[in-house]
């Protein structure tokens, strides 16, 4: 049987009325640009090329600027210039790009280049985007009002994760440029055995923290009973994308760290997009306290902490106190 491409997937969506003509074009926008990043990434360090080298600029977040992030920002901004869409939020910009002449209300946020700390070391790394309508002259909206979302992973296979809210479905970038859909289910199972945290940051963490790490820790003669594997890759896709196929919990919280009191990720370029893939999926997404999807951003850059995942585990995280 012959695979089902994007376009043909977002068509039939279309043709149903599940994905409306704005969004439609935006997607096959989104996958374009993602063509150009995942093969300019290939080709990292061959000739000229050093896209893991610091542009002397930081983004909104402090963060310094890979050549790749200020490269993966243009190349999506390029693309979305002709949707007709009314705006683009970037982590990387200090302001929305608001697109002149357009009658759309259609806003899209978007973290250009997930992980840039490994695109020097062959890991994944990737896009998360989402899609919403604005109201009432504010690009502002919580993460119940996402029309879609996702993210593309540029790993050893570029990937595609997608939800216009009637599941997810996965893509993979096959060898004649065309995104084609995969042979499983995106469904995230409630029980796991695996967590990621960056446990080198556990004398920042708050007491509630450390004692859910600790019962995961005992393993099998703990209160949990049975062992946990840790992983983390330093990249929010990779730790995001191995979830989505075999469960587990992600944890990101709040610490003491100056500018870690309220969390770390983004909500609205971030947080919002993953969490709305994962209860697409049967999985849960929290700050800790409140369901993600429901916090209504203050800011473009408002950070949360963000735990999502299997939804017991996420539950048994929700239980300490």
């Amino acid at each position: 049987m012959e695979s089902l491409t994007i376009e043909n997937f977002l068509k039939t969506k279309n043709e149903k009325g599940e994905v409306g003509k704005e969004v439609y074009a935006t997607l096959i926008a989104l996958c374009s640009a993602a063509k150009k990043i995942a093969e300019i990434a290939a080709v990292n360090g061959i000739g000229a090329d050093s896209l893991g080298s610091l542009t002397g600029a930081e983004n909104t977040d402090g963060d310094e600027q890979k050549a790749l992030d200020v490269l993966a920002d243009q190349l999506i901004c390029n693309a979305l210039g002709p949707t007709g869409i009314s705006a683009y939020l970037s982590e990387e910009r200090d302001e929305a790009v608001i697109f002149e002449g357009s009658d759309s209300q259609i806003v899209v946020a978007s973290d250009p280049l997930d992980g840039s700390s490994n695109i020097d070391t062959n890991l994944t790394i990737g896009t998360i985007f989402s899609i919403y309508r604005a109201e009432q002259e504010s690009w502002l909206r919580e993460g119940r009002a996402q029309q879609a979302a996702g993210f593309f992973a540029y790993g050893p296979q570029t990937v595609l994760l997608i939800t216009t809210g009637q599941g997810v479905a996965g893509f993979c970038l096959n060898t004649e440029g065309q995104f084609v859909q995969m042979d499983w289910q995106p469904q995230i199972p409630a029980t796991t055995k695996e967590f990621a945290i960056n446990a080198a940051n556990s004398r920042y963490w708050p007491a509630k923290v450390k004692r859910y790490i600790d019962t995961v820790l005992a393993g099998v003669d703990g209160p949990r009973g049975q062992n946990f594997n840790m992983r983390w890759n330093g990249s929010l896709v990779a730790d995001a994308f191995r979830i989505f196929r075999r469960g587990g919990i992600f944890l990101y919280p709040e610490d003491s760290r100056k500018n870690y009191e309220n969390g770390r990720l983004r909500l609205v370029y971030e947080a919002n997009p993953i969490a709305f893939l994962v209860e697409q999926a049967g999985g849960r997404a929290s700050d800790g306290k409140a369901d993600i999807l429901d916090i209504t951003p203050t800011s473009y850059h408002m950070r949360v902490p963000f735990i999502f995942g299997s939804t017991d585990e996420v539950d048994s995280y929700h239980s300490e106190q």
